[in-house]
């Protein structure tokens, strides 16, 4: 680890200090108005509040939020809030089948965003007009605050809110302050270069510091994160692993760039878990493997406990329950390879192309030219939202799209001839993984792209189809044929 803290404040030993305006849930969220724009902590469904967005929950008045998180959060806001009919308003990310339904019945006026750049567009660019922002935190003081088990946007909203409400969590361990590394970039335009040439080093403080006039309350809580559940890998999730391992061996081969490090990073979910655990086997030579990304999962865990993890970058630790207990009896140890940081620089474009991530992400559908959708089913229906996947899909210096071949024991097929909805364009991704092979795509022509996907990715039961399609759309002619009536009887 070459870089070094730019001042840590101290060890932080109590949880609290003296006069803080400490009070309880209710009268906190007293201080929120019924039409107020909340900044709220979290990302990767950690570190965010509880006791307060409950207690609005539970209030009976007649709310209308915006809610802006970092990233994703849990029940306490997406379940509770939503039932109660209190968000009118939500950024940039969702999960629960409440928030979802909400949104794709227009309940909720939901604003898909990309999560690297949110802190700019809620400080800088106009997003929102912010009135509180309401925090976890597992230390406070007077001016300064040691945050949770996620960092995402929150010193940014802590800065763009002239409100601030702070929940310390004694669920959370107050050694939680040796991962974190709080560094703000400057503001445009004289914004200067991150100072941070090596991904497991510090640059910042543990601390996130604070105008004490913003302050207003202090709640204390004693809530744990609602822990992720990962399912167990399946016989796709195995065989993507290992067509995704024979790819990296190839590249590491084939590209100079790897001669010495290799910087990963993997979305959020069971997938990119299994990928994860998967590559302990990698046979990466006498490199070190780097994680540079947004979460920590379990399948990191096993890869530094195996050794073959040099050190891990990301803004949130998104764990299963066991994880979090594993990461919590041991976090001394772990904290000598884990860091913490805000999205701003977890998923900054220019860290991504300094360190020359291999950045891995999942989605929904592809279709057979290379667009990706990873966020709305039959094009219509949001599931959650892009995260930081146009973050790393746009700025890796190889980015990967791993995904089953199929959906519903083999009913529906990932690959698909027109994607009604697209996230990332055929410009944005490189190669393509799923159980069936590797499509390596790069320099390729559409048609030859298609012939690619098809070939390789595409599930045996519908290549032909595939086929079919693409031989009539070659018919009509075009730099990228389509055949569109044909198009539209594969949505589902």
């Amino acid at each position: 680890m070459t870089d070094t803290p730019s001042g840590t404040g101290g060890v932080v030993s109590e949880r609290l200090t003296s006069d803080l305006p400490v009070t309880d849930a209710d009268a906190a969220a007293d201080l929120v108005a019924d039409d107020a724009t909340v900044l709220v902590s979290g990302f990767g469904s950690v570190g965010y509040p509880k006791a307060v967005p409950l207690a609005l929950a539970e209030s009976g008045r007649d709310l209308e939020l915006t809610v802006v998180s970092g990233g994703s959060v849990g029940e306490e806001i997406d379940v509770a809030l939503v039932e109660a009919g209190g968000i009118t308003r939500r950024y940039p990310f969702q999960t629960s089948k409440q928030a979802q339904t909400a949104a794709n019945e227009g309940r909720i006026a939901f604003s898909d965003r990309s999560v690297g750049s949110l802190a700019d567009e809620v400080q800088y660019g106009g997003l929102v007009d912010s009135d509180t922002a309401v925090v976890e935190a597992v230390a406070v003081g007077e001016d300064w605050f040691i945050p949770s088990t996620s960092i995402g946007q929150t010193p940014a909203f802590v800065d763009a809110a002239p409100e601030l409400i702070v929940e310390v969590n004694r669920a959370q361990p107050l050694a939680l302050q040796s991962v974190h590394d709080i560094y703000r970039p400057d503001a445009p335009p004289n914004r200067e270069p991150i100072p941070l040439t090596d991904p497991g080093g510090q640059i910042g403080s543990p601390r996130i510091t604070f105008d004490p006039t913003k302050l207003v309350a202090v709640v204390e809580t004693d809530r744990s994160d609602t822990p992720y559940s990962f399912r167990d890998p399946t016989e796709a999730d195995h065989a993507i692993a290992t067509n995704l391992g024979e790819f990296l061996e190839q590249e590491l081969d084939r590209s100079a760039v790897f001669d010495e490090q290799l910087h990963l990073q993997f979305g959020v979910g069971s997938l990119g878990n299994a990928l994860m655990g998967e590559l302990t086997d990698l046979n990466v030579g006498d490199r070190e493997m780097i994680y540079f990304g947004e979460v920590i999962q379990d399948g990191l865990l096993d890869m530094l406990d195996s050794g073959r993890l040099e050190s891990a970058s990301a803004t949130a630790l998104a764990l299963s329950a066991e994880g979090q207990i594993r990461l919590f009896d041991d976090i001394e140890r772990y904290a000598e390879d884990i860091v913490l940081r805000p999205t701003d620089i977890s998923n900054n474009p220019a860290l991504i192309d300094r360190f020359g991530v291999v950045g891995v992400n999942s989605a929904l559908e592809v279709d057979i030219y290379g667009n990706v959708n990873s966020t709305h089913v039959g094009g219509t229906r949001v599931l959650n939202g892009v995260g930081g996947s146009l973050d790393f899909n746009g700025n890796s210096l190889v980015a990967v799209c791993a995904l089953p071949s199929t959906l519903k024991d083999g009913d529906i097929s990932r690959i698909v001839p027109l994607t009604p909805h697209v996230d990332h364009t055929e410009h944005d991704i490189d190669v393509f993984v799923t159980e069936q092979g590797i499509a390596d795509v790069r320099g390729c022509s559409p048609v030859e792209r298609a012939e690619r996907l098809i070939d390789e990715c595409a599930h045996p039961d519908y290549r032909a189809s595939l086929r079919e399609y693409l031989d009539a759309a070659k018919e009509r002619g075009g730099h990228i044929p389509h055949d569109f009536e044909r198009a539209l009887d594969w949505l589902n």
